[in-house]
């Protein structure tokens, strides 16, 4: 009879892997993206002469939409996912900006809203999705 050997398993030293380290930077890294965008966001809505506006708008009217559509494209790998949200939200603020201007609209706070609710809208859109994917996977299992 043959017998399976069985490893000890390595004392915690208290350190973390590399990859463990990665996994704590990243939610991290989520917020103070947010909150970036939302100072901007803030920003540009109360017309605060800041040098930090110009900046952190852009970080917002870019993030925004980007989120969005890559929450939308989870079915992507992560580089194509990545590569298709910032090109989406580079064509949501062209269509924003474009259909302001011929509707004789144009302003900075109005781009701003109308991309943040684009945005959200696309997000709970994804949201509500999955949501009734899940219902749906509940009734027929």
């Amino acid at each position: 009879m043959q017998t399976i050997g069985s490893k000890a398993p390595p004392s915690d030293t208290g350190r973390r892997t590399v990859r463990g380290r990665d996994k704590d930077l990243l939610p991290l890294l989520a917020g103070a993206a947010v909150a970036v965008g939302g100072v901007g966001a803030t920003l540009a809505l109360i017309d605060l002469s800041s040098p930090l506006r110009g900046p952190f708008t852009l970080f917002f009217l870019l993030a925004a939409p980007s989120a969005a559509l890559a929450a939308a494209l989870r079915a992507l790998a992560p580089l194509g996912r990545a590569v298709a949200a910032a090109a989406g939200a580079v064509a949501v603020n062209l269509l924003v900006a474009q259909g302001m201007l011929a509707l004789r609209v144009w302003s900075v706070r109005g781009g701003v809203v109308a991309v943040t609710v684009l945005s959200a809208l696309a997000l709970l859109l994804t949201v509500a999705r999955r949501l009734r994917r899940r219902a749906a996977r509940r009734w027929t299992t």
